[in-house]
This record gives structure tokens, sequence and C-alpha cells, in this order.
């Protein structure tokens, strides 16, 4: 029986993904009242991307130094899952906490919160993805993905590595919100250039690689980018790398939230 409710627990297992659904909703309508525009103003920061992405390679002369296949398919596999980690990072890092005004309503509670911020992101991303390819395919023309399965499998390694690494953070905030959140909008910087979205793991040399290994989301690109083009296989990189550390961030982020749960104040941000 649950001690709040007096319910079965399945029941309040079902009333949990209820509130989870719920709370996912307002999130996603959180950018725009209007769901439709807010899908579209996210499908158009996606865009942009690629066509900056491509506009530099054009000017730079870059476009011969890629894989051979689709050179506007090659941009979209990696800008989509930069932002599909970004943005589960983001959601996730920013969700709730412990110290919250909105924490007082009962039964929201931080698996709540996190679950429907993680959906949420995962959500308009993929939807994101989907709407922003198949213009493309209209509009220009069909692609192939040599292995969709498995490339929606990196997208959503790229997503829980973004979840995980934002309970980190997400753990630490009640502790120093402003350092934790300049540390969280410097690591999202520095995944515009270390996630290697703009070049291939094969071709940069070991020096330079170095720099890129220690990032799930550069393995994680270079893999999917293995799974949609058939002429390129990476060598470099693990997709198991990625999967490892986004279930160890999440392990430890969980283990910070329960251990900041314990020790939340409201009194925390009297002082600031």
């Amino acid at each position: 029986m649950s001690r709040l409710t007096g319910k079965p627990h399945h029941r309040s297992f079902l009333g949990e993904c209820e509130l989870i659904y719920h709370v996912a909703v307002r999130n996603v309508r959180k950018t725009h009242g209007n769901p439709v525009i807010g899908l579209i103003m996210n499908m158009m920061q996606t865009v942009m991307m690629i066509i900056a992405f491509y506009v530099m390679y054009k000017v730079l002369g870059m476009t011969s130094m890629r894989v051979r296949g689709d050179f506007v398919l090659y941009i979209m596999s990696g800008v989509f899952l930069y932002f599909v980690h970004t943005r589960a990072l983001g959601a996730v890092s920013s969700a709730e906490n412990s110290t919250s005004s909105m924490m007082l309503h009962r039964p929201l509670n931080s698996f709540v919160t996190v679950a429907a911020a993680a959906l949420s992101s995962l959500y308009l991303q993929l939807l994101s993805m989907l709407v922003v390819l198949g213009i493309y395919v209209v509009v220009m023309q069909p692609v192939t993905i040599e292995q969709p399965a498995a490339a929606l499998g990196m997208v959503l390694i790229a997503w829980l590595s973004g979840v995980g690494i934002g309970l980190i953070f997400r753990a630490a905030k009640p502790w120093q919100p402003e350092l934790v959140s300049i540390a969280t909008t410097i690591f999202m910087r520095a995944d515009m250039v270390a996630s290697g979205k703009m070049f291939l793991a094969n071709s940069l040399p070991p020096k330079l690689r170095y720099f890129f290994d220690w990032n799930p989301l550069f393995h994680v690109i270079d893999q999917c980018r293995g799974f949609v083009f058939i002429n390129y296989v990476p060598h470099f990189t693990s997709y198991t790398y990625p999967l490892y550390v986004a279930l160890a961030c999440t392990m430890i982020g969980l283990i910070g939230e329960f251990y900041t749960s314990q020790h939340a104040s409201l009194s925390w941000n009297a002082g600031r």
C-alpha cells in the first residue's frame, strides 16, 4: 500500500505515469503556449545550424574531405545527435529540484520531474528530426540510411548520456546554483567542438583524437555515421563506451540526487 494515498502500488505506479505525462506536456508547452509553434521554433534552430555548417564547409572547400554519400545527411547526423544530447542535458539539469516551490505540490517528486523533462526533450527532438528529414526528402532528394534501427539506437544513447550528465549537474545545483549553472553552460558550449560532429574520427591524427576520446557524444556521432553510410566504418570509436558512461553518470546522478534530497532546505536560497 502507498503511504501517501493508501492505494495499491500498481495504482500508484499508474498515477505516477499519468503525472509524468502531464508534466511532460507542460514542459513541451513551456517554450510557447501553442505546441505547434514550439515545435517549429525547435525545428528552426536545428535547420539554422545545418545551414550554417553547410555554408561553412562550402566556403572553406571541405566538402570533399567528408564521407562519401549525401553531404547534407552527413551534417544532419551530427547536428541531430548534438541537439538530442544537449537538450536532454539542459532539460534534466534545469528540472524542478528538491528546493523548488513546485515540489511542495504533492504527489510531485524528483522522479516525476526528471522523467518528464527527459521524455519531453526526447519527444521534441525526435519529432523535429523526423519533420526536418521528411522535408529534405520531399523537397530536395531521397536519402538512404543503411541501418536505421542501429542509427536510432545511437540517438537514444546520445539522449541517455545527456540525461545522465544532466542528473549530475541537477544533483549539484542546490548546493551551488550559480557555479553549477555556469559549469553546465560551459560544458554544453564545449560540446559544440568536442562532440566531433564537424569531422570524422577516422580522419583525425592520433594527437588530435585524444582531445575528443573522452566525450561520449564524439563516439556516438561517429558510430551513428557508420550505421548511416555504407562507405564509412568507424575504427577508433565504440558505442559501448558512451553507453557505459551514460549508465555510470545516471547512477552517480541518482545517488547525488538522493543525498541532496536528504539535506535539502528551503533556507539554502535565503542568503542568495
